[in-house]
């Protein structure tokens, strides 16, 4: 038996007598100074369940202290005198206080004890406890974002510093450290000098050594033609090895190079590069899209030149050529930037299609894939029918954060961050700069505005020339921070060495594992910094979709934990009617060889040939299918088969073009919430959801038809003000647009 002697206050002692497994009983003892010594003058003792305390002559204690092992959780004096009054000896034990107070038994050791309040230690159970009770006062924060605390708590051991974590007062950024990606050391790479690549490129790029990405794709067949998956962090050196393959394949008769990006403004980016680079030797064309508002800002820029040795584009602007049925002529390199954007939910199906027509057209071109984050890489190289390099280490580490914050402490956080990071400069003399992702483009004008002068919004809703200004003012140093959407996230090629979180949502989507990686990987370069650094600000409790489940604060312990899914797109029918319509264009209807391009596809795609014929959007001749305008007009304008046929039978309903407009951008509020109906086998006869509408009388406007509808029984949020304020502003927007063209 041990005797557990605790001090309650000045000669007043609690004992528990604990049999090795359970605490057996307990007692009180008051002590006082006599001539002889200390010595008891009451004693208590409770055994087993029973409540009451039984007063005990002090002759049982003496005997029970020399027959047990007698343990003190705290020297004190007069109790030791007395014990030693009896030849009794004790020893000392690092016992929680709080299970103390509920009668057990639980040891605890400085390795690790929990630190609670001034310096008291208590077991990882009370500290789990301690913990849930005050976050219960907060509220709203989900299972998982308590999980994550418990873990901080079982590593860091500190109850207090992971409370901070809860408290922006309190909060320090070694507090909310979630983990950290090692730099590792880069390896040993060839001397570009060696390769054998045309000596006025050589020159013209101002590289002498290869980075190890770059290595590793030559050593792969990357300048003897090989199809290569090059998957790399940020900042790895991916556009050098398309800069490499591309222009030596030019320049040695083998073809042009096309470099296709998602974004307009990294399509510039990547034009301004290589104009600045390779113009006296192969000149550079811009295939992008462009504003219909005729403005001194919102003009093109750059060669437009198709013809060019070296053409830029993004994906949509190079497929459009292809959708109209203009031929690609002498393609020897083609080059996807960015092609995890395969898994993309509303542009995935269109790369995917592009990539198989271009392998088509052009089925003699070296194509490269480029991608920083991708889902089962290896699975994705043989759908692509390429060799896949990977490098994954980082040559920067990176140090990820996790603050939970309350929605308005979320901008005095970020000014806080992006102050302390513009304040640090790195061992290559660079300011710490930021990028800050949110949702909205409202929102970051919002965050940019306070942050003050040093800060600017960058979206694609700036002209080209507010951007590159931008562009012009992050990259010489004179912004400390620029604030953009997740939907910029793979066309943001700033240095940052902190990326900052302020939404984990794509409007109001949350992001994917790999969105999220992609983004986060922007923080620290090699040639400008010496650590990176990603802080989330979760909102317990925050969503920004009732259709889309989970909290801000789960969302992010799974982006953060989570692994990248495979790249294994379904086409639905909408889409796969596009692509199929495009596919069509490309072969000029040559049944074999559209088949042919479908089976190129990395996604698969629903048959839709029995409903385009069977709306008269495709006929049959033979082995030969014909498209016919409408369906050209499917192909050229990137819209499905549903979309047009709604738009044919608003035009016969309607004769006012901003009724039409109104009516379709009152589809799209709510057409998300609808489930896609299936094609084909189970799927209903072709035609059968899409056959066209009776002839009726009266065919109510869209005004008349919103009045009644908003009226009716509709999902929630739509019959919500923010919806009905929602149709009205893009309305009026298309008004605006309507006018400007006239």
């Amino acid at each position: 038996m041990k005797i557990i002697v605790q001090l309650q206050r000045s000669g007043n002692y609690k004992l528990l007598f604990y049999d090795g497994k359970s605490v057996r009983g307990t007692a009180y003892v008051e002590m006082m100074a006599t001539p002889r010594g200390p010595r008891p003058t009451k004693y208590r003792v409770r055994w087993g369940s029973k409540k009451e305390y039984v007063h005990t002559p002090s002759k049982e204690l003496i005997a029970q202290l020399r027959e047990s092992d007698v343990r003190m959780v705290k020297k004190d004096h007069l109790f030791e005198e007395f014990l030693e009054a009896f030849q009794v000896k004790a020893g000392t034990v690092n016992l929680c206080r709080m299970c103390l107070l509920d009668e057990r038994y639980t040891p605890i050791e400085d390795e690790t004890a929990i630190t609670f309040g001034k310096n008291e230690k208590i077991c990882l159970d009370c500290g789990r406890k301690e913990l849930r009770r005050e976050v219960s006062h907060i509220g709203r924060l989900g299972r998982d974002g308590i999980v994550h605390l418990e873990k901080l708590l079982a590593s860091y051991r500190n109850l207090d510093r992971v409370l901070a974590t809860l408290s922006p007062d309190k909060i320090t950024m070694e507090s909310a450290i979630f983990d950290k990606l090692e730099a590792h050391p880069v390896m040993t790479t060839a001397s570009i000098d060696e390769l054998p690549l045309p000596r006025i490129f050589v020159e013209a790029s101002g590289v002498k050594q290869l980075m190890p990405a770059q290595h590793l794709a030559v050593e792969a067949g990357l300048l003897r033609g090989k199809d290569l998956l090059v998957v790399a962090a940020t900042a790895s050196g991916k556009t050098f090895i398309g800069e490499m393959a591309g222009i030596k394949n030019f320049m040695e008769g083998r073809g042009r190079t096309l470099f296709l990006v998602p974004l307009v403004a990294l399509a510039n980016q990547k034009y301004e590069r290589f104009t600045e680079r390779y113009a006296r030797f192969a000149k550079s064309g811009l295939l992008t899209g462009t504003s219909r508002l005729n403005l001194p800002e919102t003009r093109k820029i750059g060669d437009r030149n198709p013809q060019a040795p070296i053409i830029i584009g993004t994906y949509e602007g190079v497929d459009n050529m292809i959708r109209r049925g203009q031929k690609m002529q002498n393609i020897g390199t083609v080059i996807i930037d960015e092609v995890q954007m395969l898994e993309d939910k509303e542009r995935g199906h269109r790369l995917d299609g592009m990539i198989a027509r271009l392998k088509y057209l052009a089925p003699q071109a070296q194509f490269l894939y480029l991608s920083a984050t991708i889902g089962s890489p290896k699975i994705l190289a043989k759908k692509l029918n390429c060799t896949l390099v990977v490098y994954a280490d980082r040559p920067v580490g990176l140090e990820r954060y996790l603050l939970f914050l309350e929605r308005k402490m979320k901008i005095p956080m970020i000014k806080q961050l992006t102050t302390e990071e513009y304040k640090r400069t790195s061992s290559k003399g660079f300011r710490g700069q930021t990028i800050i992702f949110t949702n909205a483009r409202a929102r970051c004008h919002t965050i940019a505005d306070a942050l003050g002068i040093r800060a600017a919004a960058y979206h694609a809703g700036l002209s080209s020339v507010e951007r590159r200004d931008v562009e012009g003012k992050f990259l010489t140093g004179k912004l400390m921070a620029v604030v953009t959407t997740a939907a910029l996230g793979a066309g943001v090629d700033f240095p940052a060495s902190q990326v900052i979180f302020d939404a984990l949502a794509m409007g109001r989507d949350w992001l994917s594992v790999q969105e999220f990686n992609q983004m986060g990987g922007r923080a620290g370069r090699p040639d400008f910094h010496d650590l990176g650094r990603v802080v989330i600000l979760a909102e317990p409790g925050g969503s920004y979709s009732r259709e889309n489940p989970g909290t801000e604060e789960e969302i992010a312990i799974k982006l953060l934990k989570g692994e990248m899914e495979e790249v294994a797109p379904v086409h639905e029918f909408e889409a796969s009617s596009e692509e199929y319509v495009a596919n069509a264009i490309a072969c000029n209807g040559e049944e074999a060889d559209l088949n042919r391009i479908n089976t190129m596809m990395v996604g698969s795609m629903e048959p839709v040939l029995p409903d385009l014929v069977a709306h008269q959007l495709v006929e049959k001749h033979g082995t030969r299918l014909v498209m016919t305008p409408l369906a050209r007009v499917m192909a050229e304008h990137f819209i499905g088969m549903e979309r047009l046929l709604e738009i044919i039978r608003l035009t016969k309903c309607n004769t006012e073009p901003l009724d039409i407009i109104g009516e379709l951008e009152y589809e799209d509020l709510h057409r998300d919430q609808r489930p896609e109906k299936k094609r084909g086998p189970g799927g209903g006869k072709p035609g059968e959801r899409l056959r066209e509408p009776e002839k009726r009388g009266h065919q109510p406007s869209v005004r008349e038809r919103r009045q009644s509808n908003l009226s009716a029984e509709k999902p929630k949020h739509v019959q919500s003000e923010g919806a009905k304020m929602h149709v009205g502003h893009e309305l009026s927007v298309k008004k605006q647009k309507v006018r400007r063209k006239r």
